[in-house]
C-alpha cells in the first residue's frame, strides 16, 4: 500500500474524511500526538487500526468527536463531564463514561465505559466532520513505540500500513491527553496529561489520581485507559531515570551509569546539560512542559543514533511533571531510582 503524506489542508482533510467513511484509516494530527484514525463505529474498521498498530485487543481506543453537542448518542454524561466539558474542550482532556450500544466492543476493549476526547487541533476536527462519524484513534505508532509528535514520525511506523497521513505539523503538548474517569463521585486521573489534576479539582472540587499512574499493571489487572500497559512509549535502548531533589545527587548517579554503560546517552534538563561535561547527551527542556513537548521526539533521536543505554533525568510529580514522569516511566519499564 502506498501511503501518501500530504499537508492537511482542506482537500486533503475531504479526502481523509472520504477514506474515514469507507471504513479506511487516516493519520492526523492533535495537539497532543499524532493519531491513526478509523470510524469508531466500524467494527472492522477498529480491528484494522488494532491491526496496524500491532495493538493488544485489551486496551481500549479514544473515541474522538468534533465538538461536545450530540455525545448522548455515544454515552451517558453527568453534570461533572459536562462542567469538564465546558472548562477544558476542545482540548488535551478524554472522559471515560458509561457507553451507548451504538459504540462497538472492539473500540472499548469490551469494557463498559467509552473514553470521548473533543481535540483542539483544527485540522483533527475538521477531519471528524469530513468523516461525519466519530473517529477512534490511538497514537499513530507501532505498539509500545515512542508516540509520534511529528507526521514524519507516524510515516516511520505507519508507511504502507495505511492510505493516508494528514501533517498538520509538530504536536504543540507532545503528551496523550489526561484521561479521567467520571462515572464515580470523585474524578480519578486514569492517565495523567497536559490537564492537570490541580485543575481539574479547582474545575469539579476534587480529582484523585489512580495508584497505578505510576506502578506497572498488576498481573491480570486490566487496563481501562489507554496508555497504561507495562512497557510503552519506548525507545530500543534500555532506559534508567533517576530523579531526586537534589541535582548534584542527580547528576552524579547519572555520571556513573553513563559511565558504566557502552553507546549511552544522557537525557537532561536544559541547566543540567553543564553537568556531564562532553558526554553524549539531549536536552529535555527547563521545565516539565517543556520536557513534554520534547521528549517523544528525543526517544525517537535516541533510535535514530542506535543507543544502546539511555539515563535520564526525572522531573517533580507536580503539575504537568506528573504526565511527563508517566511516560518516562513506562518508556524506561519502570526502570528508575531516586537519589
Amino acid at each position: 500500500m502506498l501511503t501518501q503524506l500530504l499537508w492537511a489542508d482542506d482537500t486533503a482533510i475531504r479526502v481523509g474524511g472520504e477514506l474515514i467513511a469507507e471504513g479506511k484509516l487516516v493519520g492526523f494530527p492533535t495537539e497532543t500526538v499524532y493519531g491513526l484514525g478509523g470510524n469508531a463505529l466500524d467494527a472492522e474498521a477498529v480491528r484494522a487500526i488494532f491491526a496496524a498498530k500491532g495493538r493488544p485487543a485489551d486496551n481500549p481506543l479514544i473515541v474522538h468527536v468534533a465538538d461536545a453537542e450530540g455525545i448522548d448518542a455515544f454515552c451517558v454524561p453527568n453534570p461533572t463531564a459536562e462542567r469538564l466539558m465546558e472548562a477544558f474542550w476542545p482540548g488535551p482532556l478524554t472522559l471515560l463514561l458509561p457507553k451507548k450500544e451504538v459504540i462497538p466492543d472492539v473500540t472499548t476493549a469490551g469494557l463498559g465505559t467509552v473514553a470521548l476526547r473533543c481535540p483542539k487541533h483544527p485540522a483533527a476536527r475538521a477531519l471528524i466532520r469530513a468523516a461525519r462519524v466519530p473517529v477512534a484513534a490511538p497514537s499513530g505508532n507501532r505498539s509500545g513505540r515512542p508516540s509520534p509528535t511529528t507526521a514524519r514520525h507516524m510515516l516511520e511506523d505507519m508507511n504502507g500500513l495505511i492510505p493516508l497521513i494528514l501533517d498538520g505539523g509538530p504536536c504543540s503538548v507532545g503528551v496523550e491527553s489526561t484521561v479521567l474517569d467520571v462515572t464515580g463521585q470523585v474524578p480519578v486521573i486514569l492517565r495523567p496529561g497536559e490537564v492537570t489534576r490541580e485543575q481539574i479539582a479547582e474545575t469539579v472540587g476534587d480529582c484523585r489520581v489512580a495508584g497505578s499512574v505510576m506502578r506497572p499493571l498488576r498481573e491480570g489487572e486490566a487496563a481501562p485507559s489507554p496508555g497504561m500497559k507495562h512497557r510503552h512509549y519506548a525507545p530500543k535502548g534500555k532506559m534508567t531515570v533517576v530523579r531526586g531533589r537534589d541535582a548534584e545527587k542527580v547528576a552524579a548517579r547519572v555520571r556513573e551509569l553513563y559511565d558504566a554503560s557502552e553507546n549511552a546517552c544522557i537525557l537532561c534538563h536544559l541547566d543540567h546539560m553543564r553537568l556531564y561535561g562532553d558526554r553524549r547527551k539531549e536536552n529535555l527542556g527547563a521545565d516539565p512542559e517543556e520536557g513534554a513537548h520534547l521528549l517523544f521526539a528525543a526517544l525517537r533521536k535516541m533510535d535514530d543514533m542506535g543507543v544502546e543505554r539511555i539515563i535520564a533525568e526525572g522531573w517533580d510529580e507536580a503539575g504537568v511533571g506528573l504526565a511527563v514522569m508517566n511516560r518516562m516511566a513506562r518508556a524506561a519499564a519502570f526502570d528508575m531510582e531516586e537519589v
